[in-house]
Order: C-alpha cells, then structure tokens, then sequence
C-alpha cells in the first residue's frame, strides 16, 4: 500500500467545485491584486486566529521579514530564536543584517526552551522569535513574562500552527505580531506561496502595510523603504474557498495522531506530547527514534513517505558558520535532528493508511 506524506489532490478533489468557482471568478472579475479577496481574508483569518488585524503578503517567510522590518530590526540588533526550524525564521533576521542568537529546545515539545532565554538577553536584544513547531505553541505564557520584564517584543512564527491553542487562545492572541504560511502543504495551504502577517496593533499593522507595497499606500508616494509582498487576489480566493474546511481538516489531523498514539504505544519510539495547556493540530506528527535512518528506510521499502524536520541544526550550517556555534553548543537540538521522523498525518489519511504504517513500524521493531 502507496501511503504519501501528504495527499494535496485528494484534498483538492474533496472540494473542486469550490475551488474552480472561486479561481474563475477572480479570473473573470478582472482584478488580481489586493481585490476584495484579500481584504475578506485577511479579516476572516484575523478572527480565526484571536487578532485585531491581518496582513496578508507574498509568502511565510516575507511575513517574517516584513514583522521584524515593522518593529525596526537593523544591523547591529539581536533576535533570540531557535536553530531547530526551518531556515526562513533564521534567514530573515541575517537579511535584515541583525545577529540570530540561538536558544536550546525542550526535548518534549520541540519548541524553544523559555527556561534558557534569559541567559541569552543581552543590550542589544530587540525581539525573541519562537517558533510553534509541528502544530502545538511554544510556552507563551512564560515567554511573554520575559519579554515584558525586559522591554523585548516579540514575533511568533506560526506557520505550521493555524487553529493551536494557547491556555485555551488562539494564537493571533500571543506576541506583538505572529505570522502565518499558507504553503500548499501547511494545515491551510494555497496553491502556491502566500503567507500573512497578525497583529492587535493598529500602528504595526499599518507599517506591515506600508512595507508589502514597495513603502507605499499605493499611491507614488513612499513612506518608508520597502518590499514588494502582496497576497495575490486568486490565492486569497483559493484560501477562502478552504477556510471553511480548516477546522473539520484540523480534527482530522488530531484524530489521526489520536490513532496513531494508541497503535504505537509500548514501542521503543518517543510519541508527541501535546501538552495540557495547549491544542496541538499536527500540521506534522512527529516521533523519536534512535534508529531513526533504519526505521526510514524500513518504511520506505513498504510503500509509506516520511519526512525529516529537519536533519541539520541551522547553528551547524554552513550559512550561519559566521555565528561562530560548534557541535556541542545545543546539544538537544543536534539529538533531535538524528532522531526525528514525521509520518503521514494529513486528514485525508484513510483507516487503512494509518494501520499500514502503524503495523510497518511494529513489525520494524519486533
């Protein structure tokens, strides 16, 4: 049995006359950029994730560069985050020419250590950057009690977390600004890049705006120095012929990892934990194997896709070697990175599927 890591066609065709009705009418109404797609959107999704505002942009990655460029990030500045994330999170803060300062992760969660951030606080700290790994949020709780104390603003990076819960809030409630990934494969995924940009305050949205649109109001005039990073009209269609399915696709996914738990239990693997003040959505399902290659190969040979996020810790990468880290420096990160594999989790996942895989890992151990 063929079981792929995620199944973008079988999503499509679930909702095909939806999708097909919103691409055509975009395309008919003659307007393809900042319509009224993207406004209902960015207001739609704002409600949906517990913020004031929505900004939506050209990609996850641009929301982070645009969040960090709206708070004034520039040479010389520091933001802690962690090195166990995909590389956008790091990227655009050397873009920006500010210093990444890397923190350890929590070996349960995945998700930034709060316990080791303040060690890392220095004068020159202008944000701290969590990221909400695999679905479930970081610590905001003890990491907004940081942030506070010192004067420091935070910037979440939410792109595999739409629809996670925070002692019972949505994620748009945490940080002065949180951003979204609306790549095909995330929980909300379009068919193409997009991302978007949340905030509760009316001045930083502003600048986000201003900074999406080369530092204009779309006029000939210039505000500030900035990007050309606008939601294209017929993503935000796509999106919003999904939205509507976002939460049931959620379940979905919690049920699925629900199963998973139950199959997998008593194997010499680590399970996801989702922690009691959180709601984890599993945008991956992730577990911990010290034979992690071999289980791969393994479920490789059986017909079931796996995926590896991420196998390189970015401290260790050559693109981030001028940091000056070594091996050693984040030891539990570097462990993750031998030890983690992902399985399919997406909702279309069927009864069978999941069973295949959760018996190709049994047998695998016995």
């Amino acid at each position: 049995m063929r079981v792929p890591i995620a199944d973008l066609r079988a999503q499509y065709e679930s909702i095909r006359p939806a999708v097909q009705e919103a691409v055509l009418n975009v395309i008919e109404s003659g307007r393809y950029v900042l319509g009224e797609n993207v406004a209902a959107l960015e207001q739609e999704i704002a409600e949906l994730c517990g913020a004031r505002y929505g900004v939506g942009v050209a990609s996850g990655t641009d929301a982070l560069a645009l969040s960090l460029a709206a708070l004034g990030v520039s040479p010389g500045d520091e933001v802690i985050t962690t090195p166990f994330t995909f590389v956008a999170t790091v990227e655009v803060i050397a873009l920006l020419g500010a210093r990444p300062v890397f923190v350890d992760l929590d070996p349960v969660t995945f998700n930034i250590d709060p316990g080791k951030i303040e060690d890392k606080i220095t004068a020159r700290t202008r944000v701290i950057m969590p990221v909400h790994l695999y679905g479930q949020t970081a610590d905001m709780t003890r990491i907004l009690d940081i942030a506070q104390s010192r004067g420091i603003k935070v910037v979440c990076d939410g792109a595999q977390a739409i629809g996670a819960e925070h002692h019972g809030k949505p994620i748009g409630y945490f940080g002065d600004l949180v951003t979204l990934s609306f790549f095909p494969t995330k929980n909300l995924g379009g068919a193409g890049d997009g991302g978007m940009v949340l905030t509760n305050d009316a001045d930083l949205a502003e600048k986000v705006r201003y900074l999406r649109v080369h530092g204009s109001d779309g006029t000939y005039s210039y505000k500030c120095v900035g990007y050309c990073s606008r939601l294209d009209e017929i993503q935000a269609a796509i999106l919003r012929a999904k939205l509507p399915y976002l939460t049931t696709w959620n379940e979905a996914r919690r049920n699925n990892a629900a199963v998973y738990d139950m199959l997998l239990r008593g194997l010499d693997v680590v399970l996801p934990t989702e922690m009691p003040c959180n709601k984890h959505v599993y945008h991956q399902y992730t577990i911990r194997s010290k034979r992690r290659d071999e289980l791969r190969a393994w479920l490789k040979n059986n017909g079931i896709d796996t995926g590896v996020y991420y196998p390189s810790p970015l401290h260790l990468e050559r693109a981030y070697q001028y940091l000056g880290y070594t091996r050693g420096d984040f030891p539990l990160c570097e462990e993750a990175c031998d030890e983690v594999l992902s399985l399919p989790v997406f909702p279309e996942l069927t009864d069978e599927q999941i069973a295949h895989v959760a018996f190709s890992i049994r047998r695998f151990f016995e």
